[in-house]
């Protein structure tokens, strides 16, 4: 395990445990679980949901995380499909490749994507 500290918030813990096979990264602020080490995109992706999580208490954006995505695929029957429609990841794939994104975010932006599908 290797744990870098990439900036003053959040730490990155390289392992191979968490996040699940399949996925690259996972955030559970103040700490990002990878699998190798990450890119700037990336990084950021995960950034933004440490912003998220910051704003929602944790808690309550791990709740809405897996309420969203039960909604959503019943609605669509698809996996990749629902996890992609989740409020927070569309935010957080929409503005991953913007490094500067994190200081001119609104709080609270994910709000907007509820109600799409991607």
């Amino acid at each position: 395990m290797l744990i870098n500290k990439f900036n003053d918030d959040m730490k990155i813990i390289i392992n191979d445990i968490i996040p699940f096979k399949g996925y690259i990264a996972m955030t559970v602020y103040p700490f990002v679980f990878a699998r190798r080490k990450l890119s700037d995109i990336i990084f950021n992706h995960e950034s933004i949901h440490g912003e998220q999580q910051k704003e929602t208490l944790i808690l309550l954006f791990f709740l809405l995380y897996i309420l969203e995505y039960i909604i959503k695929l019943i609605i669509t029957f698809n996996h990749n499909k629902a996890y992609k429609s989740i409020s927070f990841e569309q935010e957080a794939y929409a503005f991953e490749k913007d490094i500067n994104y994190i200081s001119k975010r609104k709080r609270y932006c994910w709000i907007k994507y509820i109600f799409k599908l991607n």
